[in-house]
């Protein structure tokens, strides 16, 4: 098993690449329903990212579903890849929602959430060890956001895989995960 950042992306980007549409469907809602056992439920400010159908990231509607059933308020991103820096805004049931030129679903308007104010952010990831160190696709967006948010924010990663023993290039300003969800488990660091 590769544990560099590099190998690693493109092992758990093959591994993505494999699964049907059906166990897509099947792990993320796995992995909603894994969710419910965490102690997180308290919170107000909820950040979830809308998913690349085509890099079959998880299917986060099951989350949003399980949030606005519990009255929360969600809040999604817009990414500026001159920048490489998020702004976060509220869901609406009058959000328009537009994919960008990289066919991330992002929201075209809407109230303006600062980091501070967001409590627990759900992050997307291709790989994850058993430290709480993630992987995603190498653009620093998460790292950047999450270094902006307050240091009790929780993080939780949600994987489709279970997680690799170490990863071996982690830099200072990664930011560590508090949990990582899989479809089989959930893992506290």
């Amino acid at each position: 098993m590769p544990t560099n950042k590099k190998e690693l992306r493109l092992h758990y980007k093959n591994l993505r690449k494999q699964l049907s549409e059906n166990d897509l469907e099947e792990k993320s809602l796995a992995i909603a329903n894994n969710l419910i056992s965490l102690p997180i439920w308290d919170k107000t400010y909820y950040h979830v990212f809308l998913p690349i159908e085509e890099q079959k990231e998880v299917n986060t509607e099951y989350i949003l579903h399980l949030l606005s059933g519990k009255d929360k308020e969600i809040v999604i991103s817009k990414s500026d890849f001159e920048t490489r820096i998020m702004s976060h805004f509220l869901l609406t049931d009058n959000t328009k929602i537009k994919k960008n030129e990289y066919n991330i679903p992002e929201p075209v308007n809407g109230l303006s959430v600062p980091a501070e104010t967001i409590e627990v952010v759900f992050v997307p990831l291709l790989a994850f060890d058993v430290l709480g160190n993630r992987i995603g696709y190498g653009k620093g967006f998460y790292d950047k956001f999450l270094a902006g948010c307050k240091p009790e924010t929780i993080k939780i990663g949600l994987s489709f895989f279970e997680s690799v023993n170490q990863i071996d290039d982690v830099f200072e300003s990664d930011v560590k995960l508090d949990y990582c969800v899989t479809p089989e488990k959930v893992y506290r660091f």
